[in-house]
């Protein structure tokens, strides 16, 4: 289908599309946040999200919209995890058959979650594979309509309506910060955002291992990053989508990039301080705001916990270095401290 760019009305009529089927998640503040950054935080937390991220509100805006006669045979999709997980819930919900190409190497949380949701899962090598063509060969071969996971106009839409929702609930925000992987998210945000505030600064936030926007950007260019190692797994994508990238080029003021060892500073603080679970792409904003990457003028800013989806051996791994850590400050302090 060839469809116009979104724009700010199509999030408004995602909100309408979606109500009912995913859920108006809370804005948290914390002051301790505030202190630690020097900014007043206000965080929309997505990890409370059905299926656990952002990522529904576009797979349910798209799903919504599918063709009567196309819907029997059924929606192909290509993810890491959220992605597959929301076409997977909403695939479900509509009385849609899903299947869904993920890396061998995804979460296996998520990997689980897709096929307990009632998706057929089909895995593939991210070394020597190329989702995406054998998203497109599968899809051709049964007729399915494909589901993009961020550069389409449907799943940009469904994703803006996060930050429609906090700018209804937050006023006179300074800036918002927004996870950035293939930039549907951060597209969709931008649009609703700057209708809403035109003075509003926007920010993406993307690993420093998988900085294909940042150089992007600098170029003037769409640049593909192959081999992202990050541990965010969430934002690998190696290239700008072509629907994507001049929205965030025309609105976005900046995009930031945080280290790996600031991820994790920022999901120890996530679950040690805030008391809340977050993977490591959701946290990437926050990271941000510790890191003092914001520039100068800005105080009140909202900052996007984009899922919580994070593998529960990672999280234990992640526990129990942060557990050794402890011990270890504590002899270093307390040489006769048994522990």
């Amino acid at each position: 289908m060839n469809l116009p760019p979104p724009t700010a009305t199509d999030v408004r009529s995602a909100a309408v599309r979606i109500t009912g089927h995913t859920h108006r998640t809370p804005v948290l503040t914390s002051r301790g946040l505030d202190e630690s950054t020097g900014l007043r935080c206000y965080l929309k937390c997505e990890n409370f999200q059905r299926t656990g991220s952002f990522k529904l509100r576009g797979a349910t805006n798209f799903i919504h919209q599918i063709p009567e006669d196309a819907r029997p045979k059924g929606v192909v999709a290509y993810s890491s995890g959220n992605h597959a997980q929301a076409v997977a819930y909403a695939s479900r919900a509509a009385g849609i058959d899903a299947t869904i190409i993920m890396p061998t190497d995804a979460p296996k949380t998520k990997i689980f979650n897709t096929q307990d949701m009632g998706a057929k899962v089909i895995t593939y090598d991210r070394k020597t594979g190329d989702r995406e063509a054998i998203g497109r060969e599968i899809a051709a071969e049964r007729g399915s309509m494909l589901i993009p996971p961020y550069d389409h106009p449907w799943i940009i839409a469904g994703q803006g309506t996060l930050a429609l929702e906090l700018l209804e609930e937050v006023d006179n925000l300074d800036a918002l910060l927004v996870c950035l992987g293939g930039g549907g998210m951060l597209s969709g945000c931008a649009l609703i955002a700057k209708e809403i505030n035109p003075a509003i600064r926007l920010f993406g936030v993307e690993p420093a291992l998988a900085n294909d926007y940042e150089l992007s950007l600098k170029a003037g260019r769409p640049i593909r990053v192959d081999g992202n190692a990050t541990i965010a797994d969430g934002l690998r994508t190696p290239q700008p989508g072509e629907i994507t990238f001049p929205i965030i080029e025309h609105l976005v003021e900046d995009v930031l990039t945080v280290t790996e060892e600031e991820i994790i500073a920022a999901m120890k603080y996530t679950l040690s301080r805030l008391k809340i679970v977050a993977e490591p792409s959701g946290v990437v904003c926050i990271a941000a705001a510790m890191a003092g990457k914001l520039p100068t003028g800005i105080e009140r800013v909202g900052i996007v916990v984009s899922g919580g989806n994070v593998d529960l051996d990672f999280l234990a791994k992640l526990a129990y270095a942060n557990e050794c850590s402890a011990r270890s400050n504590l002899r270093t302090s307390f040489p006769s401290a048994r522990t």
